[in-house]
């Protein structure tokens, strides 16, 4: 068991006072048998006037904002502390049918998977079905945790990591051509490679804890974190994490999981103003626990981006 506290505070900067649209804020971790939630709050400068909270279709916490007056600058401020069990799973625990690959998903489960086995970019000639099958034994079977930790390695220690301010996503095909990208871009990769198996898997995001105050720990502080989750008949919806070569829950912690990396948006929203208006937008995140000693603060600055009627969103990097 660990306590952990998390501290993400965003904000919007801009030249003049504008007028801000509604806001979708996904800071709220799920709440499960291995993080429990035990306090959130928000606050947010200047304050809505309404605000509601809702589910998702993945059943994610939304909180959705609305504005009244106008405004130089727009903070978000969460707060959030959980209880949070580590659990390693090298061993999975599987059904005995799924301990070696192929194998085929049951018949009342398939109907709940199929859209989280659907590759959902283009790969006209196939790169990401050849590149995976390198991690497959020919001529002999191949364990699937085996295939999964190899892969999962394989990303983290072939690849560089590179954090990326700009919004969006790498096309999994360039990411495998540069051998470069953010653990949200790697996150993308390992889930298309593991559809192009057969598999389902879906995108996560969250924050990692990184212990280590000398700057060796895990990749990804400072900013939102992406990874991925992969179901395992028999163990469930188990995590990877290419980035960091993390298997289980270790230092993940879970605020949304979705099909697609758009529907996992952290912060979102419209603003009215002229172009010129926006200047800067800032995230600073602070994952901790009370064992740490005197905590280092780590802040990410984005770049001045073109403006435009749609905030830029943040994602994990």
């Amino acid at each position: 068991m660990a306590l952990l506290e998390v501290r993400h505070v965003t904000t919007y900067r801009y030249q003049r006072p504008v007028s801000f649209g509604e806001h979708r804020i996904m800071f709220r971790p799920r709440d499960s048998y291995d993080q429990r939630l035990l306090g959130a709050k928000i606050e947010i400068e200047p304050a809505p006037s309404a605000m509601r909270w809702i589910h998702d279709v993945f059943g994610n916490c939304v909180a959705i904002a609305r504005f009244a007056g106008e405004a130089a600058e727009l903070r978000f401020d969460s707060n959030i502390r959980l209880d949070h069990q580590p659990l390693n799973a090298p061993d999975f625990q599987m059904e005995d049918y799924a301990q070696t690959y192929p194998f085929a998903y049951s018949a009342e489960e398939m109907p709940d998977l199929m859209r989280t086995m659907e590759r959902q970019y283009l790969d006209p000639d196939h790169q990401i079905h050849r590149w995976v099958q390198k991690f497959l034994h020919q001529g002999r079977p191949t364990r699937t945790g085996e295939l999964l930790m190899t892969l999962t390695y394989a990303i983290k220690e072939s690849f560089t990591y590179s954090r990326r301010s700009e919004t969006g996503i790498q096309d999994p095909l360039m990411t495998l051509m540069l051998n470069r990208g953010s653990c949200r871009d790697f996150a993308i990769l390992m889930i298309e490679a593991v559809r192009a198996l057969g598999l389902a898997a879906r995108f996560v995001s969250g924050y990692i804890y990184s212990p280590s105050l000398d700057g060796s720990g895990h990749i990804g502080g400072g900013s939102t974190h992406a990874w991925c989750q992969v179901y395992l008949p028999g163990a469930g919806w188990v995590e990877f994490d290419p980035t960091n070569g993390i298997i289980g829950n270790r230092d993940l912690i879970r605020i949304a999981v979705a099909r697609d990396p758009r529907q996992a948006v952290p912060l979102s929203g419209t603003w009215m103003g002229k172009p010129g208006d926006f200047e800067e937008m800032t995230v600073e995140v602070n994952v901790t626990s009370p064992e740490d000693r005197p905590t280092r603060h780590v802040s990410r600055t984005a770049p001045p981006v073109r403006a435009q009627q749609i905030s830029d969103p943040q994602g994990a990097r």
